[in-house]
């Protein structure tokens, strides 16, 4: 389980702000790992985890942009029904909570037929741990029917 820094910046929700703001992180060549945009009415949040944080901060910094850095879990999810489900119960058993998770453009040369979900959560050496041991993402055997009792 691997862990990320991950940039949040918080903009005029206007057209071309993204766009101008994606096109300064990649004059200087900054990659994405994952990025996500959410709306709250007249400001947007991006969050995003770049290939390398100290060039995106340093672009962030010369262009005068505020930012929070944050660590986030990488976890890789394969393609099968239940995969992030699964992240999800392994977490939750262990009383950890998810303050928000957003999933990956591509692997960044992981295993094929996997993406990367990035998770915020309240305990970060907890659930790298937790998932870590458990198998983030083995699927679950799901256990035979229970009998039925006569009455």
């Amino acid at each position: 389980m691997k862990t990320a820094k991950q940039l949040s910046i918080s903009l005029v929700n206007k057209p071309g702000r993204l766009a101008a703001l994606l096109a300064a992180l990649n004059k200087e060549k900054v990659n994405f790992r994952a990025l996500s945009v959410m709306d709250s009415g007249e400001r947007g949040t991006l969050r995003f985890v770049p290939d390398d944080a100290d060039a995106a901060k340093e672009v962030l910094e010369k262009a005068s942009i505020n930012f929070d850095s944050t660590d986030v879990l990488l976890a890789e999810v394969p393609s099968h029904q239940g995969a992030f489900r699964n992240i999800c119960e392994k977490l939750a058993a262990e009383h950890l909570n998810i303050d928000y998770a957003y999933c990956s453009f591509n692997s960044g040369g992981g295993a094929r037929g996997k993406s990367i979900a990035v998770i915020k959560v309240n305990d970060l050496a907890k659930a790298q741990r937790i998932l870590s041991e458990n198998g983030a993402t083995s699927r679950r055997t799901r256990p035979g029917r229970r009998p039925v009792h006569a009455r």
